[in-house]
């Protein structure tokens, strides 16, 4: 695996939720480390949520055209698609660990991304899906 980590959805709605306190202040700092040593990658599901989430499911949700400018950013990142053999992929993976398609799904897109981390509150923190450990940067 290369030094590369891939950032759940919610670690990315915290980092932009100035409500989130605590929460917001770790996974801004995270993010901005990821920026600086471009090791970052998410998916095109992480993105697509956090758009759903930052507009309507924070106290205090962000103006459309902001949400643009994010996205529009977060281009210089590696993006990984969802791809159909991806999906089949992550149905494997739900079943084998007994988690969620969409974690599955996300624990999927980081493998084919080779990442090595998975930053996520959803997941049980240190525990090893295959190739893929999970990390709670909130904790």
């Amino acid at each position: 695996m290369s030094d590369r980590y891939f950032v759940d959805t919610n670690i990315l709605v915290y980092a932009y939720d100035r409500a989130a306190g605590e929460k917001h202040s770790r996974s801004r700092s995270l993010l901005e480390k990821l920026w600086e040593n471009g090791q970052g990658v998410m998916s095109t599901q992480v993105l697509q949520e956090f758009c759903v989430n930052v507009r309507h499911r924070i106290q205090v949700p962000l103006p459309l055209e902001e949400v643009r400018e994010i996205i529009d950013e977060y281009q210089a990142w590696e993006i990984r698609f969802i791809w159909p053999t991806t999906i089949l992929k992550a149905l494997d993976k739900e079943t084998k660990f007994r988690i969620s398609f969409w974690d599955a799904l996300i624990l999927q897109s980081a493998e084919e991304a080779g990442a090595s981390i998975v930053y996520s509150e959803d997941l049980n923190h240190d525990q090893l899906y295959g190739s893929v450990q999970v990390v709670n940067p909130l904790l």
